[in-house]
């Protein structure tokens, strides 16, 4: 049956050609994201949006929801996760409330906890980890491995991961695990060799849509740029897209090793140069720069100035990052508050980050538009702005049809 949705109080679309039909004195905001107020939408049987526009205009269907007021918004996409681990880093965060800086060295015990849990207990916790996104407005995930660091539980965790969402990314260039400390090209050698056999195959569907390395060379865990560009260079010859953790720590070749290989995304972009930014600008359109607040506001980092990029011309996402070491937190909304707040961002431009130009780092486009998948949420509000406005307050929700 199909159902029409009315009630919308503000519809955001993130449709060029409902931005374009504005008239002139439209909000920036509201050109920005494609709004039409006192909205309705038209789903088909199979989930598909098949009518957008006002609700005067509205077709007939076979069912109807009244939404009571509220905004309908796209749904999030976080394109940066971490969900496949065990264990608790509770303490970490505490003693880094105290001063305690962050390195990376704490993965290290995630992946021992990792290691030793069960494929039904990993299960488990990833699926909850998924439903609590959808309870706060996610409705795509991408979800890497890195805690493993070994060939089998690599493959372990990318199977799990695969369980919920298709965006899944191998990062078995996540750091050095002990056994290898002493023989880091050895390690190289596994995630370049059998670990990239195993996970992207040349027949068959492979296990990773992605590959990804932790470029740091400020943290001894991690890899350096020869090493990073060893790992993205064999993950893009066996036809995986790439990704990037870049200037994290500080300064780095991560940002410009990821705009020379074409990299999907560039996430963190905590600490850039000129020139780091000029990469970005001139790869527009290739490369995202994805912000991650959650991981300065749980490590009392620097936020990153997305002002100056957006500002400057750069695609900028936004993406929770939810990870037990760095931002155990999978609310979309609680980067959005941090990114308004602490980074110069309009509320606009940190919805269509979260929304539209994250989902574009995964190769999705995430319109509320005709033809387009109704992955949609909806807010206990009348408009975006609450997002923002209501930071901390659980009021957005994948919408169920």
């Amino acid at each position: 049956m199909s159902l029409l949705l009315t009630g919308i109080a503000e519809l955001t679309t993130n449709d060029a050609a409902v931005s374009d039909s504005l008239p002139a004195q439209a909000d920036s905001g509201d050109r920005l994201l494609g709004i039409i107020r006192d909205a309705a939408v038209v789903v088909s049987a199979d989930g598909v949006l098949e009518w957008v526009g006002r609700a005067a205009e509205a077709p007939a269907a076979d069912a109807s929801r009244d939404l009571g007021g509220r905004a309908v918004i796209p749904g999030f996409v976080d394109s940066h996760t971490h969900l496949v681990f065990a264990g608790d880093r509770s303490a970490e965060f505490a003693a880094r409330m105290t001063g305690t800086p962050y390195d990376g060295g704490g993965i290290r015990v995630s992946v021992e906890a990792t290691r030793a849990a069960t494929d039904a207990e990993l299960l488990a916790l990833v699926r909850g980890r998924v439903a609590e996104m959808r309870a706060q407005g996610t409705t795509t995930v991408e979800i890497k491995s890195g805690y493993g660091l070994t060939l089998e539980d690599e493959v372990r965790a990318l199977r799990v991961a695969g369980d919920v969402t298709s965006h899944t990314t191998f990062l078995g260039a996540h750091v050095v695990p002990p056994e290898y400390a002493s023989d880091r090209a050895g390690y190289v050698d596994l995630v370049t060799g059998p670990m990239l056999d195993a996970v992207a195959p040349q027949a068959g569907p492979a296990l990773a849509e992605s590959i990804d390395v932790f470029c740091e060379p400020h943290s001894a865990h991690a890899f350096d740029g020869d090493e990073s560009r060893a790992v993205l260079t064999a993950g893009r010859d066996r036809g995986l897209r790439l990704r990037v953790h870049g200037n994290q720590l500080g300064h780095g070749p991560g940002v410009r090793l990821a705009c020379e290989l074409g990299a999907a995304s560039v996430d963190h972009c905590t600490y850039l140069d000129d020139a780091d930014v000029e990469a970005l600008v001139t790869a527009r359109g290739t490369t995202v720069a994805t912000l991650l607040p959650g991981v300065e506001f749980s490590t009392r980092s620097p936020y990153p100035d997305a002002r100056r990029l957006i500002d400057a011309g750069v695609d900028v996402a936004l993406a929770s990052d939810c990870n037990p070491g760095t931002c155990y937190s999978s609310s979309m909304p609680f980067a959005i508050a941090l990114a308004v707040r602490e980074m110069g961002m309009t509320p606009a431009e940190a919805l269509h980050a979260s929304t539209a130009v994250s989902a574009r780092s995964l190769g999705l486009d995430r319109r509320v538009a005709p033809g387009q998948p109704a992955e949609l949420a909806v807010i206990d509000g009348p408009s975006h702005l609450h997002l923002s406005y209501r930071a901390g307050v659980p009021i957005v929700r994948a919408l169920d049809l």
